[in-house]
């Protein structure tokens, strides 16, 4: 395929925008090469600036879960939008589409919506302390929260160290509050509660995974998670902003079966706007300002285009009875055939996945963890995604990160995908 247009595009951003792009895995520095700059995009497909089109398994890192340009999103913004973009004032709308997300998600009674998964994570982890009067949070490596501070951190010489902050500009301050824990391994949750004892405000968790590729829980770590934080008086949160209502209309909650104290979402929740939520019960939410002492603001948190757009989604989500088993069915069919196409060609890898999630990773060693995640032939890999890329298949341009699929892609769009995968295997 010809780049030339996108070539062009990112040498004048690199200009004026840091690295040319304004989320660093646009990039392309983990595989090589120049970013694909998109043009469009409708249903399974995305159409960059030299007009070359792709099989899309990025689909916005997400929300995309009906396809892009989906026309009740579309037509819902487009409508909403000849009324005024911006009001900085309560709309019934908020009221909409809060109603309507509480009705999905179990164990929640009131929602605050933001603008970003970030925010969302950034704001619970707020209200879990304020909450508990406590101050330390545990997270686990390879779990990613977004970039505020408290979530920027790596372990230090061992599980019950302190971390250390992995970014210049988070304070040692903020670090020494932030304990990691081994993702899929309850014994590193208990030693940090053990030497942690009555400090920890929550743990936060992707319940799963799926910035380290896809990985689920296993041997029902999520219900020991449950089990520590009722014994230990601990919040248990959910960081769902790539699983809430993909994976199931109600999340990994309804999933698997376990309550966590306050859920952030994003991603789908504002049918590919900038959105973000989180919620709780009432006796959390209450502490939050208004209500009690826990601030947090937002001047466009609410606007009427995200809501908007949202409010669509979650109603197409709710009223399509089959469409998690069909996404499910349709990530599985892939599964099948990537995993006959790398075998017939003795290509090392392993495959996860859940529901609408998957991923490839070039390691013969079961990945149930970042430390495992890390194992895998980057070089493989670089090689597989640029591959992919010349068939016509765009993921994502990193090896620690989930394929999502999109009810838009037909079986005839899973086949192509397979019969890319089959082409370049033979070159790996």
């Amino acid at each position: 395929m010809l780049y030339k247009r996108s070539s062009a595009l990112f040498k004048n951003a690199k200009n004026v925008i840091p690295g040319g792009v304004n989320s660093p895995v646009r990039a392309f520095k983990a595989v090589g090469g120049t970013p694909i700059f998109a043009k469009s995009a409708k249903g399974a497909y995305v159409y960059d600036e030299d007009d070359n089109r792709y099989i899309d398994y990025i689909n916005s890192w997400g929300p995309m879960l009906l396809g892009h340009a989906y026309e009740p999103v579309v037509k819902a913004v487009i409508e909403k939008a000849k009324n005024g973009t911006s009001f900085g004032m309560p709309t019934e709308i908020e009221t909409k589409i809060a109603e309507l997300a509480v009705s999905m998600v179990p164990n929640v009674d009131k929602i605050r919506f933001v603008n970003s998964g970030t925010e969302a994570c950034m704001s619970a982890v707020r209200l879990a302390r304020g909450f508990a009067g406590k101050e330390k949070i545990i997270k686990f490596a390879g779990c990613y929260h977004g970039h505020s501070d408290s979530f920027l951190i790596q372990a230090g010489s061992g599980a019950v160290t302190f971390g250390s902050p992995n970014s210049p500009g988070v304070t040692q301050g903020t670090a020494k509050d932030t304990l990691l824990a081994r993702y899929n391994d309850i014994d590193s949750v208990k030693a940090l509660i053990e030497a942690n004892k009555d400090e920890i405000a929550c743990i936060i968790v992707e319940p799963v995974a799926g910035n380290m590729g896809c990985i689920p829980p296993k041997d029902n770590f999520l219900q020991k998670l449950r089990t520590l934080c009722d014994a230990h008086n601990i919040l248990l949160v959910f960081d769902e902003v790539m699983t809430g209502f993909r994976l199931a209309k109600g999340g990994v909650q309804e999933l698997y079966g376990v309550d966590a104290d306050i859920i952030c979402f994003g991603k789908v929740i504002g049918g590919g706007l900038p959105v973000g939520a989180f919620a709780a019960r009432n006796e959390i939410m209450n502490h939050l300002a208004p209500l009690g002492r826990v601030y947090q603001a937002g001047t466009l948190s609410g606007n009427p285009l995200a809501m908007a757009a949202g409010l669509a989604m979650l109603t197409a989500i709710k009223n399509d009875k089959d469409l998690i088993q069909r996404l499910a069915d349709k990530t599985e069919y892939l599964h099948k055939g990537f995993a006959r196409a790398l075998d017939t060609y003795n290509i090392t890898h392993t495959i996860n996945r859940e529901g609408s999630m998957i991923s490839i990773h070039f390691s013969e060693e079961e990945v149930v963890d970042f430390e495992t995640a890390a194992k895998g032939d980057n070089p493989t890999f670089k090689s597989f995604f640029h591959g992919m890329l010349n068939e016509g298949i765009y993921i994502a341009p990193s090896a620690y990160e989930s394929w999502f699929i999109t009810d838009a892609l037909t079986y005839t769009d899973l086949d192509e995908t397979i019969r890319a995968v089959e082409k370049v295997a033979q070159t790996l």
